[in-house]
């Protein structure tokens, strides 16, 4: 070989110093070589920001040698043939006027078992959070931070943040063999130390990619992970985790659920308009919650990502709360005072599709990694986000570990699951030809269903007492069975028909009503087919669809009227309830994520008014069990007439499992009032006016009926007895039997 020729320690080393090398750990870190004939060490380091660097040893420095311009450092020190592990070292490494001694990585053996290894690639890894992303750990007396990354098709993947001046040739990563997964153990980082993943691709394109495991982020719009230590968070609310088993029984229990974006709910208007803190919000949202009667707080997707305009639905960090509001702990102390407060929370989960942006998952490793490949199965092209492969094992690892993860590491209460029929039909919102049946020519995307199933059994079976809900707007059989009796196996469905109809109905002016009363009928044909949640969300109050009240027709008297007597037929109609926020209180405009809810409006009397109506249904439908108790069956509801379309009247009976506890609930859809009014009703006697939305508390005219009614013998329909009552105008009336006055 002539002078200057190139040997393949050159080709190795040119590798490491431009990051094509694919086995750093061959290269770096400590080495067994002969020398002379006798045994000695080679230890090499990449420092590209270093001006000189020591190899310091237990009895002596040594100095390395620079053998690459790019900042490659190597030494050769003595060694008596024992396991190169023994020899204790140290960098000292100098970088300008600063001195500072580190610690190899690469001394460090492999780190992940074999069988964590095996379980993701299995499909069945249910715990891959406590392995995968950035864990802070002590390896033999060296505390620094474990990273793990899936990326198989990667040609190399290197950990990048503030620690390394985001250089990805100084700390590239072992890949493990065959499982596709990189990892390194980074000694001494910090707690907040920003960082991402370079990758490598295999075409030789560098990206940098956000963690998809990681547990916290820089706030948006940077979209950085961040290092974060588990702290131990001291819980407060083990009485109410250790009795949710005993809330199996989910279905007889009141369930009335206001739906919240965090960033838009009540904004600190006096200091810029900035967000208020989980911490705020539990001194806030959580008393006005209580307050109000609900039982539940549904939170729109609070998992990081990066633009706020996606309502939180375009998820990159799908296990970091976003730091918009705080640190984790940050929100186990709100979820904790929401626990403190009787007050269960239900987290909107997205597992059904993902943005495109560069640092999330779309093409991790330069191939479709976490998505399909064809977009005519990989991408919803209404919404411009990928669509995950189900089939994929370590596609569903990560799914079904990310669902646990919220459920136990936040203690949350339930996972309603968004757009489920997107993930259930493979030609959903797709023009023909522009979608791919499956193996037997169907429109069904079978491995969803199947990844479906599997969810709900897992955090049913994991976490008895927590509840799965399915945004799910067709007519999919059996999406609340149990998966054993092929159904999909969550706990409730949203009855979106029940929705539709019943706005398009009020929106109609009264005196067309009678044309359309089958809209308020008709869901009774199939309400006990599901275990039905009945929904007023955010969808109904954008884009264009105006706020609840401002759909009602008529002056502001009537519109206020009749959101009444919509609510009061919710809470009347069996199902549980979800209302989303602002529409409690009558908010005029359509919601808008960049600002506060219209919280001035109630100074003003029908305002506070309708608060005060939903707050005191909330109440009466927590404390009655005939409006709760059964709700999935015939058994708790029973029209007493469903016909009296040219009045708009329907009057119904709720039933509790005691068949004595009942009680009669009447709705007039129009501004007249019925005077004389013939109700059949179950048993003579008298029944008192538990609830009366035309109340002048509530903004109303004041007709009712004295506080009561005495039941006679006088047969209407199919009932012996009956009530005549004065219906309010634009009103619902709740009856009890009971003590006369």
């Amino acid at each position: 070989m002539g002078p200057g020729a190139r040997t393949a320690d050159d080709d190795v080393l040119d590798a490491v110093v431009t990051g094509t090398c694919d086995d750093p750990f061959s290269i770096l870190g400590r080495h067994r070589v002969v020398v002379d004939g006798r045994p000695a060490l080679l230890v090499r380091t990449m420092q590209p920001a270093a001006s000189e660097v020591q190899l310091v040893t237990p009895g002596r420095v040594y100095g390395m040698q620079r053998r690459r311009p790019e900042g490659l450092f190597q030494a050769t020190v003595p060694f008596d043939g024992g396991a190169p592990e023994s020899f204790a070292y140290r960098f000292r490494i100098r970088e300008g006027t600063a001195t500072r001694d580190a610690v190899d990585p690469y001394q460090f053996n492999q780190i992940l078992s074999d069988f964590d290894l095996h379980l993701f690639a299995e499909g069945t890894h249910y715990r891959v959070w406590e392995r995968f992303g950035a864990h802070r750990m002590t390896i033999d007396g060296v505390t620094g931070v474990h990273f793990a990354v899936w990326a198989p098709n990667a040609q190399r993947v290197s950990v990048i943040g503030d620690f390394n001046r985001w250089d990805g040739r100084v700390h590239p990563m072992r890949r493990l063999v065959p499982s596709g997964v990189w990892e390194i153990f980074v000694p001494e980082l910090r707690d907040g130390d920003c960082y991402k993943f370079e990758v490598r691709t295999a075409a030789g394109h560098l990206r940098q990619k956000a963690d998809p495991y990681a547990r916290h982020f820089e706030v948006p719009p940077k979209t950085a992970s961040a290092i974060w230590s588990d702290t131990g968070y001291e819980w407060h609310d083990d009485e109410w985790v250790r009795d949710r088993p005993s809330r199996e029984g989910w279905r007889e229990r009141p369930m009335a659920a206001y739906e919240v974006h965090l960033g838009s709910w009540r904004r600190v208007v006096e200091d810029g308009h900035r967000f208020q803190t989980y911490r705020e919000m539990a001194a806030t949202l959580v008393p006005y919650v209580r307050e109000m009667g609900f039982t539940h707080i549904e939170l729109m997707p609070i998992m990081e990502h990066p633009f706020g305009g996606s309502w939180g639905y375009q998820v990159i960090g799908f296990f970091a709360p976003t730091s918009r509001f705080g640190t984790p702990d940050d929100f186990k102390f709100f979820v904790d005072e929401c626990h403190r407060n009787d007050i269960g929370v239900i987290l909107d989960w997205v597992p059904g599709h993902f943005p495109k942006d560069e640092h999330g998952l779309a093409e991790f490793d330069g191939t479709a990694l976490y998505e399909h490949a064809d977009p005519r199965k990989g991408e919803h092209q209404d919404w411009g986000t990928l669509i995950f492969n189900y089939s994929r094992n370590e596609v569903r690892s990560f799914l079904f570990s990310n669902a646990l993860f919220w459920l136990e590491e936040f203690h949350l209460d339930g996972l309603r699951v968004d757009a489920v029929a997107s993930m259930l039909y493979l030609d959903y919102s797709r023009p023909e030809g522009a979608w791919l049946p499956n193996e037997f020519g169907g429109r069904e995307n079978l491995e969803a269903v199947s990844f479906l199933q599997q969810l709900n059994v897992l955090t049913h079976g994991r976490l008895p007492g927590t509840i799965t809900v399915a945004e799910e707007s067709t007519s999919w059989p059996g999406v609340s069975r149990p998966v054993h009796a092929g159904g999909l196996g969550f706990s409730f469905k949203w009855n979106m028909g029940w929705m539709h109809d019943m706005l398009e109905y009020v929106e109609e002016d009264p005196v067309h009503r009678r044309w359309h009363h089958g809209q308020i009928t008709f869901s009774l044909l199939y309400a006990f087919s599901e275990n039905f949640v009945l929904p007023f969300s955010h969808d109904e109050v954008v884009y264009g669809k105006r706020s609840m009240l401002a759909k009602m027709p008529g002056d502001p008297w009537q519109q206020h009227a009749t959101l009444r007597t919509l609510y009061g037929y919710m809470y009347s109609h069996p199902g549980k309830k979800l209302m989303f926020m602002g529409s409690e209180f009558g908010q005029w405009n359509e919601w808008n994520v960049d600002t506060s809810l219209d919280w001035h409006l109630l100074a003003e009397p029908l305002h506070e008014a309708q608060r005060r109506w939903v707050r005191d249904l909330n109440h009466l439908y927590r404390q009655e069990p005939a409006l709760h108790q059964v709700d999935f069956e015939p058994a708790g509801f029973s029209w007493i007439d469903c016909h009296d379309a040219d009045n708009s009247v329907v009057s119904m009976v709720r039933r509790a499992r005691d068949p004595g506890e009942f009680l009669v609930i009447i709705a007039n859809f129009t501004p007249v009032p019925r005077l004389g009014y013939k109700v059949g009703v179950p048993e003579e006697g008298w029944y008192r006016e538990l609830l009366n939305s035309d109340s002048e508390i509530y903004g109303g005219s004041n007709v009712g009926n004295g506080g009561g009614a005495q039941a006679s013998a006088v047969a209407v329909k199919d009932f012996k007895y009956s009530l005549s009552l004065t219906l309010p105008p634009l009103g619902v009336v709740v009856f009890k039997k009971g003590s006369g006055l």
